[in-house]
């Protein structure tokens, strides 16, 4: 994010698009649970209606009940759609985003808050409307409870896809697609921007080195910031994706009902696991997205200078 030193190769384009995908994945490999739990508790306001009383409490609570009725498997719920959906989507949302701001400064190194937040929404929009389908079916997959006989909603990453596009035609592959550009605009924003800004004061005033603690400290800050800026927008996301066909007419119907039927604090179901999770994936992968565009800069830098 942050220019490296004068003395280091600056990552090309093609380094931070494939290193953003793969420090993503590794993210999501780790904090994945506490992303089903997080999606759990969101939607836990429209299974109450139907069996009466909470399933769920507290994040650790979630996982503990998931791990002893469905077992431990129903915590990667998903993962394979999650996989790809971080391969496509933060390749272009993050891996894009300093091209993007060079774009909008005209090949400048100086980008003020303006064109931060400009580059942040256009990678962030760019990247749901590629990704959309992967973070459907992730969702619909961490939704699903096993059935009493067994059964599941979906059988298979290539199942669920394939079912969505039969029953509720294309268009269903990109259910919730406006409150998740809306959603992945503000999260951008906030984590990119926020980590940018944070980085950047932080080696301006000489209080740590361009390293991990500085890398830790501002994906820490981001994370938090993230969360509190966009729990309302992803929790509507969630049950929007989630819904079945007719249940609700739009994103703000969704929204609309929440607030009717479940009061404001409807918004921030899930807080905890949502920061837990975006906290952690924030450390995670902007300190590996970090060593990785170092790593891969240094043997480019190697295999074009050998000696």
């Amino acid at each position: 994010m942050v220019a490296m030193k004068t003395k280091d190769m600056v990552p090309s384009a093609a380094v931070k698009f494939f290193g953003a995908g793969t420090a993503a994945c590794i993210a999501d490999l780790i904090t994945f649970p506490l992303d089903t739990a997080k999606v759990r508790l969101q939607i836990q306001g429209e299974a109450q209606k139907v069996e009466g009383a909470l399933k769920y409490r507290g994040v650790f609570g979630t996982i503990t009940t998931m791990v002893r009725t469905e077992g431990p498997r129903s915590l990667y719920n998903g993962l394979v759609a999650g996989l790809q959906r971080q391969m496509s989507f933060a390749s272009v949302r993050i891996g894009l985003y300093d091209s993007m701001k060079q774009f909008y400064t005209r090949g400048t190194e100086s980008a003020g808050i303006v064109t931060r937040l400009m580059a942040g929404c256009t990678t962030g929009a760019m990247a749901v409307a590629f990704a959309q389908p992967t973070d459907v079916v992730k969702v619909r997959f961490q939704a699903q409870v096993r059935l009493a006989d067994g059964g599941r909603r979906y059988n298979s990453t290539l199942e669920a896809y394939k079912t969505i596009a039969r029953d509720e035609g294309v268009r269903g592959l990109w259910r919730g697609c406006m409150p998740n550009i809306t959603r992945n605009a503000i999260v951008n924003c906030s984590e990119l921007v926020t980590y940018d800004i944070i980085k950047e004061l932080i080696l301006k005033y000489d209080l740590m080195t361009d390293n991990l603690p500085c890398h830790f400290t501002a994906a820490f800050g981001a994370g938090f910031c993230t969360t509190v800026v966009a729990s309302p927008v992803d929790v509507v996301k969630t049950r929007f994706m989630n819904s079945g066909s007719g249940q609700y007419s739009s994103a703000i119907n969704c929204a609309l009902t929440m607030l009717r039927q479940e009061g404001p604090t409807s918004f921030y179901k899930g807080f905890m696991p949502s920061f837990l999770r975006l906290g952690s994936w924030n450390i995670v992968m902007f300190v590996t997205y970090e060593q990785i565009k170092r790593g891969m800069t240094r043997a480019q830098q190697y295999w074009e200078s050998p000696f």
